[in-house]
């Protein structure tokens, strides 16, 4: 019976380098996520934050003004999904 190899692999630490003249550069993107990640399957939608999977899953490959998009219709999605939540509840 043979065994197998394990090999540790050490790779270097990178190191980053910036031009003297340039300012550093934020790398956050806005995002509506609450962390409440649960999908309503009538609707598609997040729970926590109204966008689709499809969204969710593209989010940090959409442009800044592909997000400003979307997170402007989600109150309305949030909104129209909680009304329907209370009807549903109410009966």
């Amino acid at each position: 019976m043979a065994l197998a190899t394990v090999a540790t692999i050490a790779f270097p630490v990178a190191v980053t380098m910036v031009a003297a003249d340039s300012a550093p550069r934020s790398t956050m993107i806005d995002t509506p996520c609450v962390k409440v990640c649960t999908i309503d399957a009538r609707f598609g939608l997040c729970l926590g934050c109204g966008r689709t999977i499809d969204e969710i899953a593209r989010w940090t490959a959409m442009t800044a003004a592909e997000r400003a998009r979307v997170m402007g219709k989600l109150p309305s999605r949030l909104a129209a999904g909680q009304r329907a939540e209370q009807a549903n509840a109410t009966g």
